[in-house]
């Protein structure tokens, strides 16, 4: 290979699409059968199909693949997979939207069918991303939860849990979007701040304070603390509930907090979860006076048919009129919103369908399992500790996994499906069997499943779980951001010890956020959006994937800055010139020459290189079994940068310019292992980059090949401190030259060295000088030769006569005055005056001779450099 054929820039775009258009992908395939490497199952996330593959996926994918690269490059049976969580609301609204329909208005089959087909179309162009990004997926691998060969196991695990008892039916109260109009778990539930206000009521023997005036047709009871002496006489008695009429009891309960409000609280089912909790332990009754979509039921009497919003400030302005509402205050609240929409949700009971929580199973399973970060895993134990109902598996939505369940018109029994009927649609399909009653006429459940179903069994679906191959839980890893570790995390944990008591994966691997340029969580509104599409079109994909590598920890989040991704193609454009000159010098040097190449030929800076490349080996491959790759990456640009190009390239020209075979020789020998060990190194990282440069030294992949290996041999703590000095003289020699303002190459007389034992010759190359390494210690004689006046000392105080001074110390004898400096005092005429000075008035300029001889003498690391003028 010689340097003519290789581009002096480097163009990242042809690069990248050439091999996109090389790369075989089946590389990337699992091996599910005889296999002497061990397994290494990735439980990757799938994203929602939204056509956007956003920055914060694309983060979380470059972590994914620089694991799964590595792992392969160590020797493990890799699996890759990619699925697509195609199921819930927002595919729904979107269809909604884009047809200007509801759910209800078309049959189920035909609004299915149209969730069906822009998912597709999104997945083609998520899809398309990925790829583009250089990804190594497995795509033998993909599974799409909406199609049967995937969604007849979340209907299989959910027949398997019923009959296990981990799964029930019961009328209860669960978190509702009115917008979405259906359940949702609190896991979806997200808050926000916001202000309302405390609206102060009189009833007839209390007065109470509410936010929620508009569910005082549901109001229950009144609860007031035991211990608050105001309402002690009243506990047990009834209280009539203005403009409703209802008479309700004053119940005595702790939980009231008698500094809140008057001490007295409204108990509606629902408002919120406290009202819960009061509901089922005083056994109260259940009024529902809020309705599926948000509109006040008849409950409500002459509000029937209102909207939340319009109740509320109906019954507010009728409480005013009539004298009830005698105060009103301003309230900061955290309303709890609806994930996908937005709309503040509220809390009515009905038949939905529930797992059980448990409880200590999680938190047993995930102290087995390994968190990276390991703080991350108080997340999971936090939500774990403060989940007080079961797990609402239900929604009342279409485009989503059926539940295979009917219900018997005439006894109500419940007949669910079994095994072998499955994938099945209970509305489109009736059971193959009778009910016990004898009756064949059933109803069948229009109810959905959760898309958490779907996605919470990826790790027993990419495991094989029930499928041809042997069951191979648990997963080695769960990659995903820390955002969904209280649904996707713990949902998993809990399916996979439901339904083969075992944990989902060795470990899980946690991923921050991204954060736009300005420090604020990426969002259109803001303004601050950017896609890996821009990115990629601007820079490269391996520029991009730096950025990811070097842009923070695992589980931290990361800011996007441009700056950092320009960083990032300057480091690509800096490597290439080094594997470029390197390679002009490989041009007739190959596998066979590094083979028989002799070791002990090596000078100093080669061994100090190699110690320092097999260094660096040590330190990547234990930061990437941490999944440190910030670090790692920063140890391989430093490398690069700092140790080869920037000092060792510089010592070796002399020799692979130079006539001296053997000395050259060793410098390539040396080239040719540094180049392909740092191809190998950045493989995972920028694989586009590093199959170009290893594509020089192999007609195999660069992501076929082992991981290097750390040469003990080679690594020489001795090794290391020669080079350095010979590194530091050798620098400290070129930083002389320049701040002469000499050439770089220019010659130097001679250049001595005492008080070391190093090898000259690459520090004579590098300076382009002669140097001789010197026994014994230098002898300096320091000739005073020129009077530097101190300007600041003497302007002050002589002012208009400062001139005459400087002028006169300046013709005196700098031997003469050195000698007057060390008495303390210096006397001069000036203008036929005696004045006389302070010590500190001159500084002395001396020269070094040495032998005779005009030298300057350099210090460096305990070495004496002399340098011949």
């Amino acid at each position: 290979m010689t340097e003519s054929e290789i581009p002096k820039e480097y163009n990242a775009n042809e690069v990248e699409e050439k091999w996109m258009e090389k790369w075989n992908l089946s590389m990337y395939h699992f091996n599910w059968g005889e296999d002497t490497r061990p397994q290494y199952i990735i439980d990757t996330p799938p994203p929602y199909p939204t056509g956007n593959f956003h920055i914060g996926n694309a983060l979380n994918w470059c972590y994914i693949d620089f694991v799964a690269r590595y792992k392969r490059m160590r020797g493990y049976n890799v699996m890759f997979p990619q699925g697509w969580d195609c199921h819930g609301l927002p595919t729904e609204v979107k269809v909604e939207e884009t047809h200007k329909i509801t759910k209800n208005q078309v049959p189920r089959a035909e609004f299915r069918r149209m969730c069906k087909e822009l998912t597709a179309g999104n997945i083609d162009k998520m899809r398309k991303t990925m790829l583009r990004l250089g990804f190594s997926v497995d795509w033998s691998n993909e599974f799409v939860t909406m199609e049967p060969s995937y969604f007849v196991k979340t209907q299989k695990s959910f027949v398997k849990m019923y009959n296990g008892g981990h799964i029930y039916h019961e009328d209860h109260p669960v978190n509702w979007c009115p917008r979405c109009e259906t359940a949702i778990a609190f896991a979806e539930v997200e808050y926000d701040a916001g202000k309302t206000n405390l609206n102060f009521v009189h009833f007839d023997k209390v007065d109470i304070a509410t936010t929620r005036p508009e569910l005082m047709a549901a109001c229950v009871a009144v609860a007031v603390n035991p211990k608050d002496e105001r309402y002690s006489q009243y506990i047990g008695k009834d209280i009539d509930v203005p403009i409703f009429g209802q008479k309700v009891t004053l119940i005595a309960d702790e939980a009231v907090e008698p500094e809140f409000g008057t001490g007295a609280v409204m108990i509606c089912t629902f408002g919120d979860k406290q009202d819960i909790r009061w509901w089922v332990k005083y056994g109260l009754p259940l009024v529902k006076a809020i309705d599926k979509q948000g509109k006040m039921t008849e409950v409500a009497g002459k509000y029937e048919g209102m909207s939340i919003t319009e109740c509320r400030e109906a019954v507010i302005s009728d409480l005013k009129t009539a004298g009830f509402l005698y105060d009103q205050k301003p309230l900061e609240q955290n309303v709890g919103l609806c994930w996908r929409c937005d709309t503040p949700i509220e809390t009515l009971s009905g038949p939905q369908w529930f797992v059980k929580i448990n409880h200590q199973g999680i938190l047993k399973a995930a102290d087995e399992i390994n968190w990276y970060p390991e703080y991350m895993k108080v997340r999971l134990q936090n939500w774990t500790g403060t989940m007080e109902w079961d797990w609402c598996i239900s929604r009342q939505r279409i485009f989503a996994t059926p539940i295979p369940i009917w219900y018997c018109k005439k006894c109500g029994e419940v007949m669910i499906a079994e095994e072998s009927w499955l994938p099945i649609d209970p509305n489109e399909s009736s059971p193959k069997k009778a009910c016990a009653c004898g009756s064949t006429e059933f109803e069948p459940e229009t109810d959905v499943l959760d898309t958490w179903m779907d996605s919470s069994i990826t790790a027993l679906h990419v495991s094989g779980w029930e499928s041809e191959h042997e069951l191979r839980l648990p997963a080695q890893i769960r990659p995903q951001g820390h955002d969904i570790i209280r649904t996707w995390a713990f949902y998993t944990i809990l399916r996979s010890l439901a339904l083969e008591g075992k944990r989902p994966w060795d470990s899980i691997m946690v991923n921050g956020m991204v954060l736009g340029p300005d420090g604020h969580k990426m969002s259109k509104s803001l303004g601050n959006v950017i896609s890996p599409e821009e990115v990629t079109s601007q820079h490269s994909a391996d520029a991009f994937r730096q950025w990811g590598a070097v842009g923070g920890s695992t589980g931290s989040d990361v800011m996007f800055r441009w700056k950092d991704v320009v960083s990032a193609s300057r480091f690509l454009q800096k490597m290439w010139s080094i594997y470029r000159f390197s390679m002009s010098h490989l041009k007739d040097f190959g596998p066979e020459d590094v083979e028989n190449f002799p070791l002990h030929s090596l000078l100093t800076v080669d061994r100090w290189l190699l110690s320092k490349l097999n260094r660096l080996v040590d330190t990547a491959t234990k930061e990437l079994e941490g999944y440190q790759f910030d670090s790692t990456f920063k140890a391989i640009r430093g490398f690069a940068w700092e140790i080869l190009a920037d000092n060792y390239l510089e010592l070796i020209k002399g020799r692979l310019y130079g006539d001296e075979p053997e000395g050259k020789r060793a410098a390539r020998y040396v080239l040719y292992r540094t180049m392909k060990t740092l191809s190998l190194l950045l493989a995972p990282f920028i694989p586009f980059f590093a199959e170009e440069l290893y594509s020089r030294f192999s007609n195999e992949s660069v992501h076929m090949q082992a991981w290097p290996t750390v040469d003990e041999s080679l690594i020489s703590e001795e090794a290391e401190a020669a080079g350095e000095l010979i590194k530091d003289i050798t620098g400290e020699v070129r930083r002389y030259k320049s701040d002469l303002g000499m050439a770089l190459n220019a010659p130097l007389k001679k250049i001595e060295i005492y008080n070391a034992e190093i090898d000259t010759g690459d520090i004579a190359g590098a300076t382009n000088s002669e140097v001789e390494l010197m026994a014994g210690a230098p002898s300096f004689e320091y000739v005073p030769v020129e009077v530097k006046p101190n300007m600041g000392l003497l302007g002050p105080l002589f002012r208009k006569d400062a001139g005459a001074v400087i002028k006169a110390l300046k013709e005196q004898d700098p031997v003469a005055i050195e000698t007057q400096a060390a008495s303390g005092k210096i006397t001069v005429n000036v203008n036929g005056e005696k004045i006389e000075l302070e010590s500190g008035a001159v500084e002395i300029r001396k020269e070094v001779i040495s032998g005779g001889r005009e030298v300057d003498v350099l210090e460096v690391r305990g070495a004496i450099v002399v340098i011949v003028r």
